[in-house]
């Protein structure tokens, strides 16, 4: 079995979480700072660590479902393992700049 480049995998799972958002908050996932982190394997196992803005969220349930989806399709990707965790809570702060001016918070 041919090894994957971990680098090029993480980048392509970086540009599909940029195509999930909150669905309260006009912002995607990975701007709003609710990807803590994302690993790739030379298999192709993909391990995301994220969270959501609030343990309460309405897209608790489907937002894990539209990842795993969106990442499972990119070339080189055999699993996709979501671990949501709530430490450290998400605040504000976890915005990117470009997130924070979307939102008129600059």
């Amino acid at each position: 079995m041919e090894s994957i480049n971990e680098t090029v995998i993480e980048a392509q799972v970086q540009d599909a979480l940029r195509t999930c958002y909150d669905p309260e908050i006009p912002v995607n996932i990975y701007e709003l700072g609710l990807i803590y982190d994302v690993h790739a394997d030379t298999a192709g196992v993909v391990e995301i660590k994220m969270t959501l803005t609030s343990p309460h969220c309405p897209a608790a349930q489907s937002m894990p479902a539209e990842i795993e989806g969106k990442v499972k399709a990119i070339p080189g990707v055999s699993e996709v393992k979501i671990d949501l965790v709530w430490d450290p809570p998400w605040d504000p702060s976890k915005m990117s700049e470009a997130a924070r001016l979307q939102l008129g918070m600059m």
